[in-house]
């Protein structure tokens, strides 16, 4: 484990009410198909009712944007508008997607430019909890609240509409009045340490939300992590949860953890199942105290039910392990590292190239898009990662096009049965290896989405031809 958290709450103990909880909006859809998707600026509450209005950027009018969901195997179209001062994109976060679809600004798609729009039309191939975000400048506009829930939905239904609840968690940095801190973003400080901490939570854009349960009917909580930077850590045992899902991947049962806290990394997303029988909270315990920032109300007599029929795995393609090709990447940088060979755009920094170009994160020794991909690969091939972190912070390492499963990590059992991910956690001073096959052509993005470490450096690729 390699948690090390502040208490971030300060004005918490204060607030004492909780907002009922509020649907996600619906796109609307246009005559020929499309859902139609805007951003653009707009005010939204984000500390109590009672309180200022922030400047947000948001999807249609709301942080988090409409949710989108489908069946599986069904078309999402989408006709994405920019209607932001500067150009924008949207990246479908964990969906084994088609190359010129993710979403990418200047490696799978040209950058919306303002005022103009662009199409995304594809096939979510596996069921399951996925999100989307702008990917241009993402540690500011995703920060400021371009992001939205993507449900996949399963052949079957296995849980209705009221037993199925998205919860988008994120964490702001309010200033006076519990306006979000715009003027802050950027700060070399934030980018060079543990990236943007908020002080304040709020789920689904709500502050401190009550839902209402019936006793013994089964839910499940599908948890989404927007943060820019912030780890949640959890205790899904305390109140009797099992992991159904992974990143969005079905495990196939519904599996008790057998360690806590139970971490939650930016972009991370876990489905729990919950049979409740008395009232609980979702609490972040990294803290001096653990503060709950939802609350569950439980209703009624009902009988406790059994585990209902849950959903399978989706066809993943195993990686073979015994041909596999080892790559290695080495993490260096930030505060308190490495910063002595760091090369960007072929020029190695010193002293005040750091302030100039925020770059103070490499992999491998180059930051942010080295001149080659890391690697390159036929579709087919299995490839390791030796991950190693040698830098005092934690990452939060993700995968564009594809999952992958951590099958080693230095000093800890945590991914015992290794499930599949798209995001994984690396402590500092840690290694670990991922292991997948790359069967989705194209280039393909690989990345920290602590987005502001991203942004500073942590960004590189591999290409599938």
């Amino acid at each position: 484990m390699f948690w090390t958290r502040r208490h971030f709450l300060k004005s918490a103990s204060a607030v004492t009410f909780a907002t009922a909880f509020s649907q996600f909006g619906r796109p609307a859809i246009a005559e020929d198909g499309f859902l139609e998707i805007s951003a653009g600026p707009s005010r939204q509450k984000l500390y109590r009712n009672d309180g200022m209005a922030s400047d947000l950027w948001t999807y249609n009018g709301t942080s988090p944007g409409p949710e989108i969901r489908v069946r599986r195997g069904e078309p999402i179209r989408v006709r994405f508008t920019n209607n932001l001062q500067e150009p924008s994109s949207i990246h479908w976060h964990g969906v084994r997607i088609a190359n010129p679809m993710d979403g990418v600004a200047g490696l799978t798609q040209k950058a919306v430019a303002p005022g103009e729009t662009f199409e995304y039309d594809f096939v979510a191939p596996d069921a399951g909890t996925f999100w989307y975000h702008a990917h241009n400048k993402s540690w500011n506009q995703v920060g400021r609240g371009l992001y939205g829930p993507l449900i996949v939905e399963d052949d079957e239904a296995f849980f209705d509409q009221v037993h199925d609840l998205t919860l988008v968690i994120d964490d702001w940095q309010l200033g006076e009045g519990g306006v979000l801190d715009n003027a802050s973003f950027g700060g070399l400080m934030e980018w060079a340490h543990g990236g943007r901490m908020g002080n304040w939570i709020t789920v689904n854009g709500e502050p401190l939300p009550a839902f209402e349960l019936n006793k013994g009917e089964p839910y499940r909580l599908r948890l989404i992590n927007a943060a820019n930077a912030r780890i949640f850590a959890l205790d899904p045992n305390k109140f009797g949860a099992r992991i159904l899902a992974y990143d969005g991947q079905s495990l196939g049962r519904a599996e008790t953890l057998t360690y806590e806290p139970f971490l939650l990394g930016p972009a991370q997303r876990a489905d729990l199942l919950v049979i409740p029988e008395d009232g609980f909270a979702l609490e972040d315990v990294s803290g001096d105290r653990p503060f709950a920032f939802a609350t569950f109300q439980v209703r009624g007599n009902g009988n406790i039910q059994d585990d209902p029929k849950l959903p399978k795995p989706n066809p993943i393609p195993e990686p073979d392990l015994e041909n596999a090709r080892r790559i290695k990447l080495d993490m260096t940088g930030g505060a308190m590292g490495d910063l002595s060979n760091i090369i960007y755009q072929g020029k190695k920094q010193n002293g005040d190239d750091f302030q100039r170009t925020g770059q103070v994160w490499a992999f491998n020794g180059i930051a942010n898009l080295a001149e080659n991909p890391m690697f390159s690969s036929k579709a087919g091939e299995t490839i390791i990662v030796e991950i190693s972190n040698n830098t005092r912070w934690p990452h939060a390492m993700h995968v564009h096009g594809h999952h992958f499963r951590v099958i080693s990590r230095s000093a800890s059992e945590i991914d015992a049965g290794k499930p599949w991910r798209d995001t994984a956690l690396i402590g500092p001073e840690q290694t670990i290896e991922i292991a997948f096959v790359v069967d989705n052509r194209g280039k393909w993005l690989f990345h920290c989405h602590m987005l502001e470490h991203a942004a500073a450096g942590m960004t590189t690729c591999f290409e599938v031809s």
